[in-house]
């Protein structure tokens, strides 16, 4: 009996090795690092044609244990995302500037529009994740963060010219702040492994702090990870 017991314990894998860092025992605050991709569209109207694309990091930590009842039983995370690549691909038009003084003008027609490029960061993203089970852990999140591009973004003007869109003053920002809201789900490959999976609702706005803000009133955006658990 004593040996079949130690060939017993010798097969069992210490405890929390099979859990995942939602179920462990001992009252361990995991820490997240991860990588990952997001891309995306404008919903409205007028920016249906604009298309996203970053690539980044995040990392996180939960920063409570478990609470709650049945499916709603959950951790509180806080997190921060830094994408370093931003790209957003939106339609090309040409625009002038012209300026009205003794009588109008403007400059040779320019294009504007395109592809932007920049660095976005969420600083503040605050997740709740649901551990009824083990193997998928879906999560709610809300958060906040900016993105510098290297041109004004987004593109803002004629044709046809228009004396308030189209004077001297009449440009976006190369900053813009983008309120989120979002859900997704881990999915443990292993017990401090898992590929990650999200869909965001963003709003990128300069908050007028350039002369216009047409912004992007609403885009979806979806994101695929793969995370490291310590």
């Amino acid at each position: 009996m004593l040996v079949s017991g130690q060939f017993v314990m010798s097969q069992s894998p210490a405890a929390g090795e099979t859990q995942t860092p939602f179920h462990t025992v001992g009252g361990h605050l995991p820490l997240e690092v991860g990588a990952l991709v997001q891309s995306g569209f404008g919903v409205t109207e007028d920016r249906n044609s604009f298309k996203f694309l970053m690539t980044g990091v995040q990392a996180g930590k939960v920063l409570t244990g478990n609470y709650g009842p049945g499916a709603l039983r959950g951790n509180f995370e806080y997190a921060v995302q830094v994408f370093p690549f931003w790209q957003s691909y939106t339609p090309k038009f040409q625009r002038e500037t012209c300026a009205v003084t003794a009588y109008l003008s403007c400059s040779a027609p320019y294009t504007v529009g395109g592809t932007f490029t920049g660095i976005s960061i969420t600083p503040i993203l605050l997740r709740w994740n649901f551990v009824s089970t083990e193997k998928l852990s879906p999560w709610l999140q809300g958060g906040g963060g900016m993105i510098w591009t290297n041109h004004k973004y987004p593109a803002f003007g004629g044709p046809p010219y228009n004396p308030t869109n189209d004077g001297v003053n009449s440009d976006t920002s190369v900053w813009n702040f983008t309120p989120q809201f979002g859900v997704g789900a881990h999915y443990f490959l292993s017990p401090r492994r898992s590929i990650d999976f999200g869909a965001n609702a963003v709003h990128i706005s300069s908050a007028s702090i350039g002369d216009k803000n047409p912004g992007v009133n609403a885009s979806v955006q979806f994101t695929i990870g793969y995370t490291w658990w310590k």
